[in-house]
């Protein structure tokens, strides 16, 4: 916790104990350990606030196929069947028949 041994600690409470005294050392760590309570609560609503948005903010990448036919132009439609062989051959009109 923060790098401070138990002797540390125990040097710390002295100190707070003779400053503040018997009677307001309880009130003090009180009002302190809720004003901690208070704080993260408050960063846990913010913190599910701000994963709420980002969930709602994500959008679905696009699909490789859809970006890649959306980036070229139209294709041309395919040419029509070829005509049917004729039956008879075309008559010249040179020829008397």
């Amino acid at each position: 916790m923060f790098g401070i041994g138990m002797t540390e600690l125990i040097v710390i409470f002295a100190i707070a104990l003779i400053v503040l005294g018997p009677k307001r050392l309880p009130e003090i760590a009180r009002s302190l350990g809720r004003g901690i309570a208070e704080f993260r609560r408050a960063s846990m609503d913010l913190r599910r606030e701000f994963m709420d948005a980002s969930d709602e903010a994500r959008i679905a990448p696009p699909q490789i196929a859809d970006a890649a036919s959306a980036s070229k132009p139209a294709a041309a439609p395919a040419p029509a069947a070829p005509a049917p062989p004729a039956t008879e051959a075309p008559r010249d009109a040179t020829r008397d028949g």
